[in-house]
């Protein structure tokens, strides 16, 4: 068993199979040393477990959940193109937009769902990023949530 895969059995965690993309693009591309998702919605078995505005219809708790469960969804991107998490040796960047009221400020702590579960994962020392935490008016299908990872591997 590699090591992420261990470390994932250990959290209860599982890498879910890589989501199909609702238009045309791919899920994740490789440059250089490193994997840029597309935008990742927190799709379960194939649906969106919610959708609307975080503020609104979606509360914050929810939606740091959404977050996480996206946050996977790009890590099945990355490894479907680097083949295996074990190969990660740097989380550089998340990008989480929070489709959210105009009166909605929280849009950090719904990241924190993403930010904790890659700590979780791959540690302080690689799982360490930068972040940007971005409301916006809509997202596609109406997702509360949509991550991006940019990923180091070697």
């Amino acid at each position: 068993m590699s090591r992420i895969d261990a470390r994932l059995a250990e959290l209860g965690i599982s890498i879910p199979q890589l989501a199909k993309p609702v238009a045309a693009y791919v899920p994740a591309v490789i440059s250089g040393h490193l994997v840029f998702t597309a935008g990742q919605l927190p799709f379960v078995d194939g649906a969106l477990p919610a959708t609307g505005k975080v503020g609104a219809e979606v509360s914050a708790e929810e939606a740091a959940g959404f977050a996480r469960t996206a946050v996977l969804n790009a890590l099945a991107a990355a490894e479907s193109v680097i083949g295996s998490l074990d190969r990660v040796t740097r989380v550089v960047k998340v990008v989480v937009f929070v489709a959210s009221t105009t009166d909605f400020s929280g849009q950090p702590g719904v990241a924190n769902g993403a930010s904790t579960v890659l700590g979780e994962i791959f540690g302080d020392q690689i799982g360490t990023h930068a972040r940007s935490a971005v409301g916006v008016a809509v997202l596609p299908l109406d997702a509360p949530v949509e991550v991006e990872l940019i990923l180091e591997f070697a």
